[in-house]
């Protein structure tokens, strides 16, 4: 049930399409080619079972985890506006 301007279906419309994107963007961000051997980071040897699970793995965990917390901190940016800003 569609409200306002909107046709039925809207925000469901919306929903996937925000889904699609974060998935496409999830696997573009996931690393190709053949792992290293040694962290580009710090330089550590990176776990042989860790190679062979993620094909392409550039960083040891230690310094993947520290990268990772540093574009959780960023977020991501919703172009369609929040629940909230739209009840306004």
């Amino acid at each position: 049930m569609a409200g306002g301007w909107s046709r039925d279906g809207a925000v469901q419309d919306q929903i996937d399409a925000s889904v699609d994107e974060a998935v496409t963007r999830a696997r573009q961000s996931l690393p190709t080619g053949e792992s290293s051997v040694f962290c580009e980071e710090c330089e550590k040897k990176i776990p042989e079972a860790r190679r062979q699970a993620i094909k392409g793995v550039r960083l040891c965990v230690t310094c993947q985890e520290a990268v990772d917390a540093k574009s959780d901190a960023s977020g991501g940016v919703n172009r369609r506006g929040s629940k909230d800003s739209q009840l306004r």
